[in-house]
């Protein structure tokens, strides 16, 4: 499986270096209060959070730099690239500077996540209030019926 990542897999990896029982952790999301759609949220259980960008190509990771958003929030403490280990070297040179970067290493059998750069603070960052973690894990709930009803079509066909 070696240079064949998908998101999916390195969704996962995050997920798991994170931890989901330490952290609220829901892929792709947008809504009112975010200006634009996120890889992955992971808000700390003392409701700070990071945003994670996933690029599984050169081409994805030069498309990004041209988005008008730039990432700007203070709804994240910190913001992270995540590629796999093949295009790192290259990664460096594309995302933004105040952005930490992880490499997926895929040796066959497990994902290691491993940080070959670390983020920048964003100092006007702010806590989430009780209502946008409800939010949040609101949404996270919301894919977990979209993921069964897909597990449900793959096993019926």
């Amino acid at each position: 499986m070696p240079d064949k990542l998908k998101t999916l897999d390195i969704e996962i990896a995050i997920m798991q270096h994170y931890g989901v029982r330490q952290n609220i952790i829901v892929p792709n999301v947008y809504w009112s209060f975010l200006p634009y759609e996120t890889d992955l949220v992971v808000l700390t259980g003392s409701s700070y959070a990071t945003e994670i960008e996933i690029k599984i190509t050169k081409s994805d990771l030069k498309k990004d730099r041209e988005k008008k958003h730039n990432h700007d929030s203070n709804y994240f403490k910190y913001l992270y690239f995540a590629v796999p280990q093949k295009l790192a070297e290259f990664a460096l040179t594309e995302i933004p500077e105040k952005a930490g970067l992880y490499e997926i290493i895929d040796n066959g059998a497990l994902l290691k996540v491993r940080q070959i750069k670390p983020p920048k603070l964003n100092k006007h960052h702010k806590k989430w209030t009780h209502d946008e973690r409800s939010k949040l894990a609101e949404i996270g709930c919301m894919r977990i019926l979209g993921l069964k009803e897909k597990l449900s079509k793959g096993r019926s066909e």
